[in-house]
């Protein structure tokens, strides 16, 4: 082999390690930030439940034979 086609050889070869290696990291991540997210998600929904159960016992009252139910 000349010196050029071995190191096209190794810079493919060292590509695809890094490919390999980076994989399981970007799952980690993407987890990571689905955690993250969900987090964000029930923090920012605790303090609008009573106002969402609220809404909805509103709606249920105003229709014909609906009732309401208490929140403790």
């Amino acid at each position: 082999m000349t010196t050029l086609t071995a190191a096209i050889v190794h810079h493919i070869a060292a590509a695809r390690a890094r490919w390999a290696d980076e994989e399981g990291a970007a799952m980690v991540e993407y987890g990571l930030l689905v955690a993250l997210i969900a987090v964000v998600v029930m923090a920012a929904l605790t303090p609008l439940g009573g106002a969402i159960a609220d809404l909805f016992n509103g709606v249920a009252g105003n229709l014909p034979g609906g009732t309401t139910t208490t929140t403790a």
